[in-house]
């Protein structure tokens, strides 16, 4: 079992870009119930990546902890354990 823990980021200003401290990590649009399926994006090797379905920039500073934004508060925390995520696609 992984002890790695991927962030979830919300854009529920529908803002253009969110400066997070993670490579890898999952989009999840606005909150519910406004979300689209939680989709995990990676980086690889750029430092940029833009989420295929509400086309939010994610952009990497590695000032940043893996779990912060600019601006803050876009951090997604379930308030349920995950069920078998039927939202669950890779990009």
């Amino acid at each position: 079992m992984s002890d790695h823990v991927v962030p979830h980021f919300a854009n529920d200003g529908g803002l253009k870009k969110i400066t997070i401290g993670a490579h890898e990590f999952m989009c999840v649009g606005a909150r519910a119930p406004f979300d689209h399926p939680h989709i995990f994006l990676d980086m690889g090797g750029d430092h940029e990546k833009v989420c295929p379905y509400c086309s939010t920039l994610y952009v990497l500073d590695s000032s940043l902890k893996p779990t912060e934004s600019i601006p803050p508060g876009c951090l997604y925390e379930p308030t349920e354990p995950p069920v078998a995520d039927q939202h669950f696609h890779t990009a």
